[in-house]
Order: C-alpha cells, then sequence, then structure tokens
C-alpha cells in the first residue's frame, strides 16, 4: 500500500514512502499487448514492389481508400480483390457515395504504364477525381549517408 504506516515497538509510528507501482506495470503491460495486437491490424497486407519517390511526403488520413494494381494487374480496394467491372460499385461501398474522397493508388512497379493509366480512367470514369499515388519514401541522393543505400518507407507520395 502506498505511504502505510507502521508501529514500532515503543509505540511511535512510523510512515513508509515507497510507492507500488504494481498497479502502473499492469495497465502499462495491459496497454503494450493491446497495442501489439491492435498495430497489425491498422494495415493494408497486399504485397507488392512500390517504385520509390523523393517527392516531399503528404499527411495520410484517418482511414486511406487503398487501390493497390498487382503486377499479374489484380485489382485491391483495401484487401479485398475486386474486378474491373465492379470497381465503380466498390469504390461507392467503401466511400459511402463520396466522389470527393481521395484514393491513394499503389501500383507494382512491374506495371505498365498503359495499365496504371487504364485503372485511372476507371476511377475517373466511376466518378473519383482525387487520385494520389503511392510510392516508397527515400532521400534525395544529396541528403543521403555516404556509402549506404537510404531505408526505404511506404507511405503516400501525393504530387
Amino acid at each position: 500500500m502506498a505511504g502505510g504506516i507502521r508501529q514500532r515497538d515503543n509505540g511511535e509510528l512510523e510512515e513508509n514512502h515507497e510507492i507500488n507501482v504494481t498497479p502502473f506495470i499492469d495497465v502499462m503491460l495491459v496497454l503494450l499487448i493491446i497495442f501489439m495486437v491492435a498495430a497489425p491490424l491498422a494495415t493494408v497486407d497486399i504485397d507488392i514492389d512500390l517504385p520509390a519517390s523523393t517527392a516531399q511526403p503528404k499527411e495520410r488520413p484517418d482511414e486511406p481508400l487503398y487501390l493497390t494494381l498487382k503486377s499479374d494487374l489484380a485489382l485491391h480496394v483495401g484487401n479485398d480483390p475486386v474486378q474491373r467491372e465492379d470497381l465503380a460499385a466498390a469504390l461507392d461501398r467503401f466511400t459511402s457515395g463520396d466522389k470527393e474522397a481521395r484514393v491513394f493508388l499503389r501500383a507494382d512497379e512491374a506495371v505498365a504504364y498503359r495499365e496504371l493509366m487504364d485503372v485511372m480512367n476507371l476511377l475517373r470514369k466511376a466518378g473519383y477525381l482525387k487520385i494520389a499515388l503511392v510510392g516508397l519514401e527515400v532521400l534525395p541522393e544529396a541528403q543521403a549517408p555516404t556509402g549506404e543505400a537510404p531505408p526505404p518507407a511506404a507511405g503516400p507520395v501525393v504530387p
């Protein structure tokens, strides 16, 4: 118990100034477990190779809408695969019909430019005009440490 009082043999009371940190440690361990479980669930887990960019990254929204174009030309809205003819309906379901929502377009670096433009045209036809291209963030060559390749980090790069 924090700040307890002990009685000595001669009848005087002695104060105990020790703080019991066990409840604090218990709460911190519970929070650590919650964050360890919740963090992987907050990311999109589709394996693609993103091209790198040195553009200044923008802030990420709370719930980004990711449209992924894999190297085999398969489309995914978030983690869900979608056919090209069903793309507009899937986007409308995800955004609740908000055509002003920004769509973060991620494409594998092996995808041809023509295929990427076809997907952008599908987005335009569906009414989604706010499109952000996602790439790997790297340091420009002038700022990179000597002799080391800069570590890439995935994130939206909005021109």
